[in-house]
């Protein structure tokens, strides 16, 4: 009962935090008009900027900054416990993400669709857009090689995935072509695809997985690049490169749409079935996991900043600013549509984030079944401990995911010394909440196997919609940077979309634990310290245009300081700490990156400072018209 009472208590507070706070921002702070002329009519190409119905560009924005952020970072960090986790999503999505997402579209809705760095250079000063510019491309780097992988681990683990996945792509670009060049009705179709890939899940659960490793012979990983999780990098990035030089109308707003219908689905389904376990007493949040963890191991990180920074999309992130500024603000029809746009699907994230969060506690706590077999007839057998009858269940399922002791249950119900923080596995994170997710459906009477495979084609399809809109979104800032420096190669769409993928696959290929590609774990706090910092940067560029209009600063100041304060201390201690600090363990690479991160901050703050004193009242207008889009 006490996992059903949180999730609705969190729910609840998302819908009056739409409805109070952020309806004062709308009307009383950023004053938004429904008749003001916005990009996509001004600049209206059909390529970038195209006025998009409010639930069509919902379901676009949502899918994109609701990528395995807010699985991936939730499922981590509560190793610390769930209750810090579950607080900081709460409130840092109402008071935090859905305001610096907010801000960030409608300055950019204000500025003819540019970038948030290229309002930077306006607002701040010419180095400010350099500098926040190449703080973006960084994080973006970043971003399409964590997401990339994590797609890869999910369609190399789950197989019966994959199918679906793929299936999605054909029929959106049918529904993108029946709209834009038909006329046709959007809704109905989209239905219809969402259909047809439960269809796929369903195949893939039961008749046709997709298993690379049985079909070509080689492992899922290994110590050398002829593995199943390099090969699909390598595809999906592929992927992205035609995906993202597409028209948004092809391909980018239909999957979108489709995958929006598929995240409510899911998620009414998982509220459902967390609804049944909870009211029968299977999902106990407070007897499956820690409120707060005790016993954590001498290599881990201590919770305070990284918890901040380790829970990003769910409660706070820079790469929103990039969507909200990169493709929203091109697409947006009115401005009255942006509360709806950047306030609302932050608070939709953020209840998502909820959600797993009560998967990888109550969600696990109700069992742990071992996955036997291969190909289509692998099943799930519930783990027995050896010394008795009692199926694992509760706390020891959630220490075998998330063991802050020392022991940890194997496959066959022994015990096992686990070696700590270091032993963790982006995998293991990604599984906790498919497989909790897969209880809860399996409350509903939903089969174990098509419960998992659901879960398993929802993470994937909303990582995969996230990385062919980071590509997008990376090709604009090559584009923008290439353009300030005037490297006219890079000015070029299919060069700089290349240039972009090559580098995000050679960082996602880094040499892991388990050999190339599995280094992902490692990887997720450099991913969390860049981006939470691109927040603090945004908000400082929302606090610019904000007083440059002579408007209050309050709610975006305070938000700015802890977004500039956590994510440097979480970078310094990630440097410097004496038993794991990346300059004393030789990790000269995420050093170097680190010490370029910290001295882009620290050189982006002092440019505010000197340009906060003629700053108050002092709006720079806009430029003659000319396209500011991409070639």
């Amino acid at each position: 009962m006490n996992t059903l009472i949180i999730a609705v208590l969190s729910f609840v507070g998302f819908i009056v935090a739409y409805h109070t706070y952020g309806k004062w921002l709308a009307r009383k702070i950023f004053g938004l008009d429904a008749q003001a002329t916005v990009p996509s009519q001004e600049l209206k190409d059909d390529v970038d900027y195209v006025p998009t119905k409010k639930e069509v560009i919902f379901g676009h924005h949502f899918t994109s900054i609701a990528g395995t952020g807010p699985i991936v970072g939730p499922a981590i960090a509560v190793f610390w416990g769930w209750l810090p986790a579950l607080l900081w999503v709460v409130l840092g999505s109402v008071f935090i993400g859905a305001v610096h997402d907010f801000g960030a579209l409608v300055v950019s809705l204000r500025n003819r669709g540019q970038s948030v760095g290229e309002v930077a250079g306006r607002m701040i000063g010419p180095r400010a857009k350099f500098l926040f510019l190449f703080v973006l491309f960084m994080g973006l780097t970043i971003v399409l090689a964590i997401f990339g992988l994590v797609i890869a681990l999910i369609f190399s683990y789950y197989p019966e995935s994959v199918l679906s996945v793929w299936v999605e792509i054909p029929l959106a670009i049918a529904i993108g072509i029946w709209i834009y060049r038909r006329g046709g009705n959007i809704l109905i179709p989209s239905i219809v695809a969402l259909g047809i890939m439960y269809i796929g899940m369903a195949v893939g659960a039961y008749v046709l997985p997709i298993d690379l490793s049985q079909w070509l012979g080689i492992p899922l990983l290994g110590q050398t690049y002829l593995n199943v999780v390099v090969i699909w990098t390598l595809v999906l990035f592929v992927y992205c490169f035609i995906a993202s030089v597409l028209p948004v109308w092809t391909l980018l707003q239909p999957r979108d749409f489709i995958n929006s219908h598929e995240l409510v689905l899911a998620l009414l389904l998982l509220v459902l079935g967390l609804a049944v376990a909870g009211l029968t007493g299977r999902a106990d949040l407070t007897a499956s996991a820690p409120a707060v963890a005790s016993d954590i191991p001498p290599d881990a990180p201590p919770i305070w900043p990284f918890l901040f920074i380790t829970i990003a999309c769910g409660a706070v992130s820079g790469f929103h600013c990039m969507v909200s500024s990169g493709t929203s603000s091109k697409q947006v029809a009115s401005e009255s549509d942006a509360q709806y746009v950047g306030y609302g699907a932050m608070l939709l994230e953020g209840g998502l984030a909820v959600i797993v969060i009560l998967a990888c506690c109550a969600g696990i706590g109700m069992g742990i079944f071992n996955r036997t077999g291969t190909g289509a007839n692998y099943r799930f057998e519930p783990i027995v401990k050896a010394e008795s009858t009692a199926l694992v269940t509760n706390q020891d399922a959630w220490r075998t995911r998330y063991a802050t002791t020392t022991t940890a249950i194997n496959a066959d119900g022994t015990t096992k010394v686990v070696g700590g923080w270091a032993s963790h596995n982006l995998k293991a994170k990604v599984s906790a909440f498919v497989d909790g997710g897969g209880n809860f459906l399996a409350s509903l009477g939903i089969p174990l196997k098509m419960g998992i495979a659901i879960m398993a084609v929802l993470v994937a399809s909303f990582a995969a919609t996230t990385l062919d809109t980071a590509t997008r979104l990376q090709r604009y800032v090559i584009y923008e940077l290439a353009q300030t420096v005037n490297i006219k190669p890079l000015m070029n769409r299919y060069i700089a979309t290349a240039f972009a993928l090559v580098l995000a696959a050679a960082v996602a290929l880094l040499q892991g634990p388990n050999g190339p590609g599995s280094g992902g774990l490692t990887l997720w706090p450099l991913f969390g310290a860049t981006n939470q910092l691109l927040a603090g940067l945004a908000f400082m560029v929302i606090v610019f245009y904000l007083v440059r209009r002579n408007k209050p600063i309050w709610f975006a100041a305070l938000p700015m300081i802890v977004m500039l304060i956590m994510p440097a201390w979480a970078m310094l201690h990630q440097m410097f700490n004496p038993q794991t600090g990346w300059l004393f363990t030789g990790k000269y690479l995420l050093f170097g990156f680190g010490v370029v991160v910290e001295a882009l901050q620290i050189w982006m703050i002092a440019e505010g400072v000197i340009a906060w004193r003629n700053a108050r009242g002092n709006y720079p207008e806009l430029p003659p018209l000319e396209s500011v889009a991409a070639d």
